[in-house]
C-alpha cells in the first residue's frame, strides 16, 4: 500500500508556462555565453535534456568555472523569482485538489523541486500553498537532486515511511523518473503537463504515464484497500 506519494513541482503539479526556458536564458546571458549561435543552441539543448535536475548541477556542467555556474545560477533564480513576483506562477488544473485527495486517504504527500529552497519558498509562497503538503523539500546541504534519489530517499525518512516499496513518486522528465528508479519507488510515473512526452518517459523507465497528477491520485487511491 502507498504510503508516500513524492512530487515535482514546475511542470507536474505548478505550470511552467515556460518559465525555466525564459529564465534560463538570463541565466545564459550572466555566465557569458553568446546570444546566438551554436553555443547557445547547444546550452538551450543542455538545459531541456536535464529539466528536473538541480538548477546549479546543470550550469556547473555548462559553465567552465565554478564562478560562472553561480553567476548563472543567480541570474537564473533571480529571473524566475520575479516571474512569478509577476504573477506567472499557477497550479496545473486539478493539482491542489489531487494533493488534497491524498492526504485525505491518509497518503502522505512530499513536494519537490531542483529549485533552490528560497526559490521553492516563494513559488509555495504565490500557490498560497505553505501548508498543502507534508513535506517540502530542494536540492541542498546533504541532499543532491536529480537524478540522485536523494530526495525521495529523505523524504521516506523524515515522514517515517516504512520502505521504498510503499513510495510512487510524480515527475515530468526523465530526470524524475531516473531519480525515483534510483530509489527504488514502487510507482515511478511520468505526467504529459510538462517538459517531456510519453516516449521519452517510458524509455527512462517510467511504470506508468499519466495525463496529469489528478490522474496519479486516481491510480494511488486504486490501490488502496477499499473499506
Amino acid at each position: 500500500m502507498i504510503q508516500l506519494a513524492v512530487l515535482d513541482m514546475a511542470g507536474t503539479t505548478v505550470a511552467d508556462d515556460g518559465l525555466v526556458i525564459s529564465s534560463f536564458e538570463a541565466a545564459a546571458t550572466a555566465a557569458g555565453i553568446p546570444a546566438d549561435g551554436p553555443d547557445r543552441e547547444h546550452a538551450r539543448q543542455y538545459v531541456l535534456d536535464t529539466m528536473g535536475q538541480s538548477k546549479i548541477e546543470v550550469f556547473r556542467n555548462l559553465c567552465g568555472t565554478e564562478e560562472l555556474a553561480r553567476q548563472a545560477n543567480a541570474a537564473f533564480e533571480s529571473a524566475y523569482a520575479a516571474a512569478v513576483d509577476e504573477g506567472h506562477a499557477s497550479p496545473v488544473d486539478g493539482a491542489a485538489e489531487a494533493i488534497g485527495r491524498l492526504r485525505d486517504a491518509g497518503v502522505k504527500v512530499a513536494l519537490t523541486t531542483g529549485f533552490s529552497g528560497a526559490t521553492q519558498e516563494k513559488l509555495l509562497a504565490a500557490l498560497g500553498w505553505q501548508s498543502i503538503a507534508d513535506l517540502v523539500l530542494a536540492p541542498g546541504a546533504g541532499v543532491r537532486g536529480r537524478p540522485y534519489p536523494d530526495l525521495i530517499l529523505t523524504a521516506l525518512m523524515r515522514l517515517g515511511v516504512d520502505g521504498v516499496d510503499q513510495v510512487a513518486a510524480l515527475g515530468d522528465t526523465t530526470s524524475d523518473v531516473e531519480s525515483a528508479l534510483r530509489a527504488g519507488c514502487s510507482i515511478v510515473a511520468g505526467t504529459l503537463t510538462g517538459a517531456h512526452d510519453e516516449k521519452q518517459l517510458y524509455d527512462a523507465g517510467a511504470t506508468h504515464v499519466v495525463p496529469t497528477v489528478s490522474d496519479f491520485a486516481d491510480l494511488i487511491l486504486d490501490t488502496r484497500p477499499k473499506d
